[in-house]
């Protein structure tokens, strides 16, 4: 089943969904005569409508502090962040009321993205179908597996059709036909524009980006990848100076 229609004024191929210059975030040490952490260390980076970028990095390199940044939900120290259209963000950690069925998450969601009772129709059709979890409508979401939760995290990000899709680790608890169906969905949202960064220790996943990030000691690293995976041009550190998804235990409902 197709997405809806996207709007006339979503963002068109070749434009900036989101640029962050020089971006600055240092975190104070708990510790008593320790040093404060630079986690961001004039991290720079660019994401175009139509395009899939890729951040990866070692486990506490700042990652989540730069989608939390990009997404304008964490205040940074210094820097610039320009964000163009609409902003769809989909957390390491669903944050989903328990109480509420999936149909009621929709119907909540929809009404903080202002949408209209047939346009929350039309996007829960589509994303209960698209990522198979149709038949759970009606459970309340503490009731939910650990996999259909990020469905219905990722889906809630989604369905105001946002012209860039923030993703920090969206495989959790997906199992291998969900996470090929992901992948699915992906490629189709970029074909119609929408710029799309995710967070992601997937190796042998690069050839679905078109450009990767790592991230190190709070430094960007830029690659252009070809369609092999590989590098399509040298690295290059953007500092302006003038893991396997879960294919055995974590199987849907």
């Amino acid at each position: 089943m197709s997405s809806p229609q996207r709007s006339t004024q979503s963002s068109q191929s070749g434009n900036t969904v989101v640029e962050a210059i020089n971006i600055q975030k240092t975190y104070d040490s708990w510790l008593p005569f320790s040093r404060s952490v630079d986690v961001l260390d004039r991290a720079t980076l660019e994401i175009g409508s139509g395009e899939i970028v890729g951040i990866m990095g070692e486990n506490g390199s700042g990652k989540s502090t730069l989608m939390q940044v990009l997404a304008g939900v964490l205040d940074y120290d210094d820097g610039t962040v320009a964000r163009s259209g609409r902003i769809g963000w989909c957390p390491q950690e669903p944050r989903l009321y328990d109480r509420l069925t999936v149909d009621e998450t929709f119907e909540l969601f929809g009404e903080a993205y202002e949408m209209s009772p047939s346009e929350v129709d039309a996007a829960r059709s589509w994303l209960l179908t698209e990522l198979d979890f149709e038949r759970f409508r009606d459970r309340q979401v503490r009731n939910l597996s650990g996999g259909n939760k990020q469905k219905l995290n990722l889906s809630v990000a989604l369905m105001h059709e946002p012209d860039l899709l923030l993703l920090d680790e969206p495989y959790t608890g997906f199992d291998w036909q969900t996470f090929q169906a992901f992948w699915d969905l992906t490629e189709d949202l970029r074909d119609r524009g929408v710029g799309i960064a995710i967070i992601s220790h997937i190796i042998n996943e690069r050839d679905r980006f078109d450009v990767i990030y790592e991230l190190h000691d709070g430094h960007l690293h830029r690659e252009v990848v070809d369609e092999e995976g590989g590098p399509a041009s040298t690295p290059t550190e953007d500092k302006i100076d003038c893991e396997q998804p879960d294919t055995t235990g974590g199987k849907s409902e």
